[in-house]
Order: C-alpha cells, then sequence, then structure tokens
C-alpha cells in the first residue's frame, strides 16, 4: 500500500483516458519528503474532454442518468457510498501520506464522513419534493419545478480532500447533475481511489469525471462553455478570480473560502473542558482547517490563567508521524506551506507578540514537513497573526475586558466563516454566539452537521453547502403557468 504508485491516465466519460497532454506531477510525502507517486497533469484540452463527456451524460437521447428518478439516483448514491467506505483504511493512510493529515482521524475524514454525506443526500433526494402545484393570484395554477443546474465544475484543495470534494459531488449527483472535478496535485493519488469507487457503483459514463490539475485546468473549467455551476473551495485570492469569471458569465458559483475565527473563552468558561475541546477546533489536521478557532479570545480577569493552560496544551500535543495513531500533530503538506508558516511566526515576533510555545521545527524530526503548535500571547488587532489566515498550528492569544469587547473583536475580521463560543451558561453562549458575524459557530465546541448550511460571510466565501441548502444550489427553478 505504501509503494510508489504511478498513475497515466484521467477518469473521463466512465473509463480512464490517456491524457492529451505531457506534463506529469510527483506527490510528495508530507513526512517524508520522498516521492509517494506520479499523475498526469490535466490541461485545457483535458478539460474539454471531461466537459464534453459531462454534457453528453446530460444531453444524449436515451442516456440514462437524465431519465432516472430520485430513488434510482439515490441507489447509485448508496452503492458509491458503500464502495467508498469498503475502501476506508485505503483513503485514510493514502491521504495522511499525502498531505500529514494524523491517521487517527484520516479515514473517518476521507471515507466515513464522505460516505456519510453521500448518504444524507440519497435519502434527500428520494424524500424532497421535486415539482409542487401553487394556487395562483389569478385563480389558476403554477407548477414549480426543480431541475438539475446541469454540468458542475468542483475545484477542491488538499486539506480535506474527499470531505470537500463530496459535499460537492453528493449533492450535484441528487439533483441529477453530471459533474468535473478537479483535485488537487498534492493528494490527487487519493482522486484514483475515489474514480475506482465511482465506477464499482455503476455510475454512468460521463455522470462523474475525474481530471487532477493546476491553474491551467481550474482556469479552463470555470470558464469552460460547456459548465453550467462553479463549486469551488479554497483561499480567498482564488476565489475572487473565480467569481470575476463567473460574474461576467453569469455562471452561478458556491464558494468557500478561507477562515480567521475566533474562540471566545466566557469569564465563566470551565477551563478543563475549553482545554479539551481546543485541539479539535485550533490544531486540528495540523492546523489546516478552513473553519479553525485560531484567534483565541480571553478574558482579562483570567487572561494568564487560561494563557497559562493554552500554552501548556500546545506544548503537550504529540507531534510526529501521521501514520502513528498516536499522533495529534503532524506535518503540514509541503515545503512551501512550511516556510509560509514559518512566514508568519517571524512576523508575530517582529511586530511584539510574545511567543508562549513552539515557535520552530521539533527536534527530532528531520525529515517531514513539522511544525510545532505555536501559541502567541498578546496578539493586537493590527498585528499580521491576528488578521490573516495561517493555515498551520498556530494559536494567537488577544485579551477583552468585556463581552461587547469580544464580539467586535471576533468581528473585526474581513473573514467569517466558523468560530467558537467557550461558558458554562449555554445560554448566555447562544446569545453571543448570535451577534458574532460568521456562517457557522458552535457553543463549547464545533460539530460541522450534514444537515444544516455550511459557508462564509465577506472574504469566507459566497453560498452554502451541505444541508437541503446545499441541494438546492445545484437546482434551477422553472415555473410552469398551467391553464384554468
Amino acid at each position: 500500500m505504501d509503494s510508489f504508485t504511478e498513475h497515466t491516465s484521467f477518469y473521463i466519460d466512465g473509463g480512464l483516458q490517456q491524457p492529451l497532454g505531457s506534463e506529469t506531477y510527483t506527490v510528495i510525502g508530507a513526512s517524508t519528503e520522498e516521492p509517494i507517486g506520479r499523475v498526469p497533469v490535466a490541461g485545457g484540452k483535458d478539460i474539454d474532454a471531461a466537459a464534453t463527456a459531462a454534457r453528453r451524460a446530460l444531453d444524449s437521447p436515451g442516456a440514462p442518468w437524465p431519465t432516472a428518478s430520485p430513488a434510482e439516483r439515490a441507489d447509485a448514491m448508496e452503492r458509491f457510498a458503500d464502495a467508498i467506505q469498503a475502501r476506508a483504511d485505503q483513503f485514510g493512510r493514502l491521504v495522511s501520506r499525502e498531505n500529514g493529515m494524523p491517521i487517527a482521524m484520516s479515514p473517518r475524514a476521507n471515507a466515513h464522513s464522505t460516505a456519510a454525506i453521500l448518504r444524507y443526500y440519497a435519502g434527500l433526494a428520494r424524500t424532497f419534493e421535486w415539482e409542487e402545484r401553487r394556487p395562483s393570484f389569478t385563480g389558476t395554477t403554477t407548477l414549480v419545478r426543480r431541475e438539475p443546474v446541469g454540468v458542475v465544475g468542483a475545484i477542491v484543495p488538499w486539506n480535506y480532500p474527499q470531505t470537500l470534494a463530496i459535499m460537492k459531488v453528493a449533492p450535484a449527483l441528487a439533483a441529477g447533475c453530471a459533474i468535473v472535478l478537479k483535485p488537487a496535485l498534492e493528494t490527487s493519488l487519493d482522486a484514483y481511489l475515489l474514480a475506482e469507487a465511482a465506477a464499482e457503483a455503476g455510475l454512468p459514463p460521463g455522470v462523474l469525471n475525474i481530471v487532477p490539475g493546476a491553474l491551467e485546468a481550474g482556469e479552463s473549467l470555470v470558464a469552460h462553455p460547456g459548465v453550467d455551476k462553479i463549486g469551488f473551495t479554497g483561499s480567498t485570492p482564488a476565489g475572487r478570480s473565480i467569481a470575476e469569471v463567473c460574474g461576467r458569465l453569469l455562471r452561478p458559483v458556491t464558494l468557500e473560502l478561507g477562515g480567521k475565527s475566533a474562540a471566545i473563552v466566557l469569564d465563566d468558561a470551565d477551563l478543563d473542558a475549553t482545554i479539551k475541546g481546543l485541539p479539535g477546533i485550533s490544531f486540528f489536521n495540523n492546523g489546516q482547517t478552513c473553519y479553525g478557532s485560531t484567534r483565541l479570545l480571553a478574558p482579562a480577569s483570567r487572561y494568564a490563567e487560561i494563557l497559562d493552560a493554552v500554552s501548556a496544551m500546545a506544548s503537550g500535543l504529540r507531534v510526529g508521524d501521521p501514520l502513528d495513531p498516536a499522533t495529534a500533530v503532524g506535518p503540514v503538506v509541503s515545503a512551501a506551506q512550511r516556510e509560509r508558516i514559518e512566514g508568519y511566526i517571524a512576523s508575530g515576533h517582529s511586530e511584539g507578540a510574545r511567543l508562549t510555545a513552539g515557535g520552530g521545527r521539533p527536534a527530532g524530526l528531520d525529515r517531514g514537513w513539522y511544525v510545532e503548535p505555536t501559541v502567541f500571547a498578546d496578539v493586537r488587532p493590527d498585528m499580521t497573526i491576528f488578521r490573516e489566515e495561517i493555515f498551520g498550528p498556530v494559536l494567537v492569544v488577544t485579551p477583552y475586558s468585556s463581552d461587547d469587547e469580544a464580539v467586535a473583536l471576533a468581528n473585526d475580521s474581513e473573514y467569517g466563516l466558523g468560530g467558537t463560543v467557550w461558558t458554562t451558561d449555554e445560554e448566555r453562549g447562544t446569545a453571543i454566539a448570535r451577534r458574532v458575524r460568521t456562517g457557522s459557530i458552535g457553543v463549547n465546541g464545533y460539530r460541522l452537521d450534514f444537515n444544516s448550511p455550511f459557508g462564509g460571510r465577506r472574504a469566507s466565501g459566497l453560498g452554502r453547502e451541505l444541508g437541503p441548502e446545499g441541494l438546492n444550489a445545484y437546482l434551477e427553478l422553472q415555473s410552469v403557468y398551467l391553464p384554468a
């Protein structure tokens, strides 16, 4: 399983197709800095082939997907979920090798959750009101129909490659769309496992096409004339560029972008429970989590106590081999990502923040792109590390003097994706949560709910994924005005 894996084809039109270019990409293991695989890199012509196959799957006379009932689509999705579930160990281990995700969470994040999302949307497809008759104010009736948006271009990053892909693929399949999925090159090997599962599930040719690529492939997909909608998860700068193209083309787009979320620790918080919960929302997946609470706001009355506990927690997290079940923090995805994180750590030093944990590379781990879990104290709102998304295991701590100031600090950001409130008074915590301008927020934890909308405000994105709202994003509405 851990040998070098080479792929020479793309998954297009229900089978393997040779690339139309010669460029390849070598996938490097995050913990070993050694090559673990090689894949072809999609160019514009490959994207065109995939988009053409997707269009054919929807428009060709006699194509099975457009005529399938919602129940038949749901059956196919459940077979797809079963095929993914059967490969859970393979998905988990492969993604851990690719991007450094600790193996203790990787099978759940890359197989169990993806299968659950598919099953959720399969169930929704069976019960969704695809058509309804509404009485008209003229005394007649209007038939309101919900139909698939068409061909979907889905572009996903490397941090949660399977979950983020299925958050687009599952509602698109439930709606009756066809998809061109462009995975990130850093985690392209696991995309071929997804193709295997799709083929085993018997998805009709062209309904799901998988073409790993870089900037050229992404730009070609976003602007392709045969694509009807874009679903994107990634950085805010990339999201802005995609939004500009989609705006010019009047093409619907869902964007789930960056974050710089706040953890508000109220003065009545149970410190032991807070410290127990923080690793899962501040250092989860080595800090490579878009909704992570990476700004901790602590009451001035308990600032020293909370800071000491948070710093001790970070220093005590086990850093090491992502394939070791005891590892809490593995390496980040690449040398470039580590350099970026280290640049932010240097910025924290130069702007006067006080380092209380980590800040360097862990001793004894000479290979792999490791960064120590890091905590900065006395971080002011004007500091770079308070304002910009670091996307690594770095937590910044800022004091506040009142609930109003805590809310103001939480909202003092161009982002608005996640967040948490920590308190022993659920009613008070909920009241604070309501005041934070963010797409999602948890009280005494953060548990992503497949049945509820997920997404961001402002620089954190447009639109929502998950829940019935995630299905609506892949539908078009048609009103049929019936005669009296």
